[in-house]
């Protein structure tokens, strides 16, 4: 606490304190009082047009300001403070010959601190300036508080932001284990799906959203049995049913969290298999009834199953896929994503590439 004492005091004797009168003599008479009290950062100023430019120049943190100066009076040097320092100010002290009430009440209401009439007492203006530089001090110390609090807090976020995309990462690769697929598959599809998403006009913050949310699209299969998951051959009926429960189990795993990519990613989990023509799972949404989310991660995670070798299939040829995508838009996609996707098709082989399987050469 002393510490923190000494410090303010210090920085109280090294405060910038600008002087404005058009008097040289009451200039040179402030400067001698300041001096002497141990300031030690002191502008002055004769010419009351300077005020606003060595204001900028030296920052003060306190104005001994005279109200009736020729060019400009203390009122209009007050107004142009006004103008541009908005809400960081800093404290003016007025200095004046006038006495009366309505002189005095004009410079408050403009933006003065306080105010000393001349002649004035030596030790009342110490006094003055000594207060308002301590409240002064206290706001710029309070401010740089808040400066390195905001910091801080900005570092949390952004520690707390990459924590749940460690968490997601991880949970959607331990969906993809369970399928028999490899952690390739999400990164393609995801950032086709990113690519998709930035073609369709959405913003670069959304995109990314995009990029980290849809790994976790099928999630949900964690909660289905293997023989199911796992069989080789065509699901029955029942069988099937239970698969298409995994888009739930996903949405309720990611529900509750308020974060936006979460909200995202349930609602990828959720939606992933609606189809455009309504005959999709699990609530037959139909268009545009489909969150976009859930219809981009769709198709990327369509194109690319179909293009990648599984145990049970070999992979499909570029031209395969795109015919069979092709074939689906007003059924299964979204028509305008499937135009963007083929005008985006060189870009997307560029991923499908970058990441290719390491087996798949």
């Amino acid at each position: 606490m002393h510490k923190v004492i000494n410090e303010m005091n210090t920085d109280l004797k090294n405060a910038s304190i600008l002087i404005v009168d058009d008097e040289a003599a009451n200039v040179r008479l402030i400067e001698k009082i300041l001096a002497a009290k141990g300031y030690t950062n002191i502008v002055s100023t004769q010419d009351s047009l300077q005020v606003v430019p060595l204001y900028q120049q030296h920052n003060s943190d306190l104005i001994l300001l005279d109200l009736d100066m020729p060019k400009l009076d203390g009122y209009g040097v007050m107004d142009q403070l006004n103008k541009q320092a908005g809400d960081i100010l800093p404290p003016i002290l007025v200095l004046t010959a006038q006495h009366t009430q309505s002189y005095r009440q004009r410079a408050l209401d403009n933006g003065a601190r306080d105010y000393v009439t001349k002649p004035f007492d030596v030790e009342e203006l110490i006094s003055r300036v000594r207060n308002l530089l301590e409240v002064q001090m206290a706001h710029k110390f309070m401010r740089v508080q808040n400066e390195i609090l905001e910091q801080k807090v900005q570092k949390r976020t952004q520690a707390i932001h990459e924590t749940r995309l460690q968490v997601v990462r991880h949970l959607g690769r331990a969906a993809e284990y369970r399928d028999n697929e490899t952690g390739l598959h999400i990164i393609r599809m995801s950032n086709i799906a990113s690519l998709l998403a930035k073609a369709v006009g959405m913003s670069n913050y959304e995109c990314d959203l995009v990029l980290n949310a849809s790994p976790m699209h099928d999630i949900g299969k964690i909660g289905i049995p293997d023989y199911i998951l796992l069989k080789p051959g065509k699901l029955e009926a029942d069988e099937w049913a239970v698969m298409q429960t995994h888009v739930q189990i996903g949405a309720d795993i990611l529900a509750g969290d308020g974060s936006e990519l979460m909200v995202m990613a349930h609602d990828i989990a959720l939606t992933h298999h609606e189809k455009w023509n309504g005959k999709g799972y699990p609530n037959g949404l139909k268009g545009e009834e489909i969150p976009l989310v859930g219809r981009v991660t769709s198709i990327a995670d369509v194109f690319d199953a179909l293009t990648s070798e599984r145990p049970y299939k070999k992979a499909w040829s570029i031209d395969e896929a795109i015919s069979f995508i092709k074939s689906e838009a007003g059924e299964h996609f979204d028509p305008k994503l499937v135009e963007l996707f083929i005008e985006n098709l060189k870009d997307i082989v560029v991923i499908k590439e970058k990441y290719a399987e390491p087996d798949s050469h």
